[in-house]
């Protein structure tokens, strides 16, 4: 399972890396839409939607993501505006994971798929084409997340004691959020000197990108442990769905966005 768990993870993080940097932002929009289509798949799972409506409900789906490419995915208005939707969204979440509700009703649940997946969509490919190092900021973000759910992983799986939300997600830990954004920093340190951006600024962005990924990480879980599956899907070996990668991503981009609109990097 290790050994599938890491061949997985260098397959994606070195394609998306060569993608992010490489491709025309048309063809990284359909690359990041095509993983948001997967997650909606499966969170279409967590509805027990089946059949004809979960086709329908993914083909909603992809006509938003065409219109929205339609009406132009270069307008800074329209990116801020899904910016804000996208922060009071997981806002909302996080309040959830603090209440805990003992059953969320499953329509609910499928109201929220849309609202968690396309403005992250839309933000990085809006990232990726409109900022002036777009690419290298795309793949910022990316990096900032895969390691803090590596440093997570390691650390938690390790030397974690203190559960985080044991009734949620039970094999999370203080410690492995701990490690986790400590990994995320270094990252963020990094990428912030190589792209000549001010550090400590770039760094607060990255904890806070960080932080948030726990949080759609966490909301996941809770959708899941509301239908009792363990995991999303079966699509990446090691790691269960692409839900279950993307979940920190599609929290943390918003955050990340909201942090470089808000230190002038992102006009």
């Amino acid at each position: 399972m290790l050994k599938a768990r890491v061949i997985t993870a260098l397959v994606l993080a070195g394609g998306m890396t060569v993608t992010v940097l490489y491709f025309p932002t048309w063809a990284v929009a359909w690359v990041i839409g095509l993983f948001c289509l997967g997650g909606l798949w499966e969170w279409a799972g967590l509805t027990r939607l089946h059949g004809v409506a979960r086709w329908v409900y993914l083909s909603a789906f992809a006509l938003l993501m065409l219109g929205l490419a339609r009406w132009g995915l270069d307008r800074g208005w329209t990116a801020n505006t899904i910016m804000a939707i996208a922060v009071f969204w997981w806002g909302l979440a996080a309040l959830a994971l603090r209440i805990r509700p003992q059953r969320i009703p499953l329509y609910l649940v499928g109201a929220t798929g849309p609202l968690a997946l396309l403005p992250a969509w839309f933000l990085l490919t809006h990232l990726h084409g409109n900022a002036a190092q777009g690419p290298s900021l795309t793949l910022s973000i990316m990096l900032i997340v895969w390691a803090a759910d590596v440093g997570g992983h390691v650390v938690g799986g390790n030397w974690g004691r203190v559960k985080l939300a044991p009734r949620v997600s039970p094999a999370k830990t203080w410690e492995g959020v701990i490690g986790g954004v400590a990994l995320a920093t270094l990252f963020a340190l990094s990428a912030g000197l190589l792209l000549d951006l001010p550090a400590a600024t770039f760094v607060a962005i990255g904890v806070a990108a960080a932080l948030v990924s726990v949080v759609g990480d966490l909301t996941v879980s809770m959708l899941k442990r509301n239908v009792s599956v363990k995991d999303s899907g079966w699509w990446l070996p090691g790691h269960g769905g692409i839900l279950d990668r993307i979940d920190g991503l599609v929290a943390a981009a918003p955050i990340f966005f909201l942090g470089l609109v808000a230190a002038g990097i992102m006009g």
